[in-house]
């Protein structure tokens, strides 16, 4: 392993790469990410890709000029409550749905410190556009482009600068409604997921087990069980009963699967497949973060045209 003491150290070695990841804090994603893309490297960035959709934006139109691949890595696309979702919509086990329920809660009531409880703008903290990144990404994947935004955002921990506790109300043009909610301060936990059709609903609760994987050292590996979760985690599909008391049927959880990004990016950089994660895509996401700052700002609700070079998301 070679190290390098800056970006700059790494990018004077530009014709030893093939591609730059960037998970460094919030507030160097885009000047990094600017700098890579004119050593003319390809470049995967953490979310959020930047601070407004219009940096996002001129990260993809430098990246399209140099024909360089740019993707966000939005690794919840891959997690197992969110590929089983994806395909009882898919398959219309649901019906059409009517509304979409997001829950990234957590308790933790005592403050860590650092960039991301910051309340320097310029550090781009906060749960929005942390935990807020993952949801909004998932319901744009899922129901489509955002026509109208809502949202509420609180500072609740004693001593914390950054928003902690938000809820946003997205109406997508699809008709469809997605409430999503992250917090760090939530004593009882919700459901990941309710989602109500007009067939059936689906109530999945628990955490995708990949992130908690990773931190205990496991890793993936062929024939190795990656991603996969117990019986009784599954969630239930049904209608009319609460799944608390046994009601729905069980439906096994697809296993997540993180590696699954970075192999779409490798093909993508072959010519053999799609970016998996495109800047538009990040940038649409960016403009609902937006808008739901200032809503809770000004307490009122957003009205969003779609941007001519945004592309729709694929589940």
């Amino acid at each position: 392993m070679r190290c390098a003491a800056s970006p700059d150290e790494l990018l004077a070695r530009a014709d030893e790469l093939d591609l730059v990841v960037i998970a460094s804090p919030n507030k160097t994603h885009v000047p990094i990410a600017r700098a890579a893309l004119e050593a003319g490297l390809p470049v995967v960035v953490d979310k959020p890709l930047a601070g407004t959709a219009a940096e996002a934006r001129e990260l993809a139109a430098l990246a399209k000029e140099r024909g360089l691949l740019l993707s966000v890595f939005q690794n919840r696309r891959w997690d197992n409550d969110f590929l089983t979702l994806a395909r009882l919509i898919e398959e219309g086990e649901l019906g059409d749905v009517l509304r979409f329920e997001s829950r990234f809660e957590r308790w933790r009531p005592q403050l860590k410190g650092g960039w991301r409880e910051s309340g320097d703008p310029q550090e781009i903290g906060g749960l929005l556009y942390d935990l807020g990144s993952h949801v909004v990404d998932q319901a744009l994947t899922l129901f489509g482009p955002v026509v109208r935004v809502y949202a509420e955002s609180d500072v609740r921990r004693p001593g914390a600068a950054a928003d902690d506790d938000t809820f946003l109300a997205l109406t997508h043009a699809n008709g469809v409604r997605s409430h999503l909610h992250v917090s760090a301060v939530t004593a009882q936990l919700g459901p990941r997921f309710r989602v109500l059709g007009s067939k059936a609903g689906y109530v999945k609760y628990g955490l995708d087990p990949q992130e908690a994987a990773l931190r205990e050292g496991a890793r993936p590996a062929t024939g190795t069980p990656w991603g996969e979760e117990p019986q009784e985690l599954w969630g239930r599909v049904g209608s009319g009963e609460s799944p608390l008391t046994g009601g729905g049927v069980p439906v096994p959880t697809l296993p997540g699967d993180y590696p699954a990004y970075y192999a779409a990016v490798a093909a993508a950089l072959r010519g053999t497949d799609e970016n998996p994660v495109t800047a538009s895509q990040a940038a649409a996401a960016l403009d609902v973060l937006e808008a739901a700052r200032r809503s809770a700002r000004e307490g009122v609700a957003v009205d969003l045209a779609p941007h001519p070079d945004d592309e729709e998301p694929q589940a």
